[in-house]
């Protein structure tokens, strides 16, 4: 499975973005589907995951801002609105899925730049 982000770019402060994140195929048993970023000098962070049964997880920075969805059984999307220049980073969709009952992979895609303008 192979996972390819877009979306990213540059935008003002209090505008928005659409990333994407599209599977080369659909696993058999999905975990969850999730956004990450990276912001220069810090840790990688959760953004949101959506859950294969379609329940989601935001980080409290992002709550009422962002907003994780599913398209299909192959794509995956992060609306963000309201950007703040700390929400800077590059972006990382990430996949988790059993490949068999015992066993539990993760994939990620390659990060996709965004930048917010203050």
């Amino acid at each position: 499975v192979q996972l390819q982000a877009s979306g990213g770019g540059l935008v003002q402060a209090g505008g928005s973005l659409r990333l994407s994140c599209a599977l080369s195929e659909s696993p058999f048993s999905i975990k969850d589907i999730g956004w990450y970023r990276q912001a220069p000098g810090k840790q990688r962070e959760r953004v949101a995951t959506i859950s294969s049964g379609g329940s989601t997880t935001y980080a409290d920075s992002v709550k009422g801002r962002f907003s994780i969805s599913r398209d299909n059984a192959k794509k995956v999307n992060l609306q963000m609105n309201s950007l703040k220049a700390e929400d800077t980073a590059v972006y990382y969709c990430k996949l988790g899925f059993y490949e068999d009952p015992w066993r539990y992979l993760e994939v990620w895609g390659q990060g996709t730049q965004v930048t917010v303008s203050s």
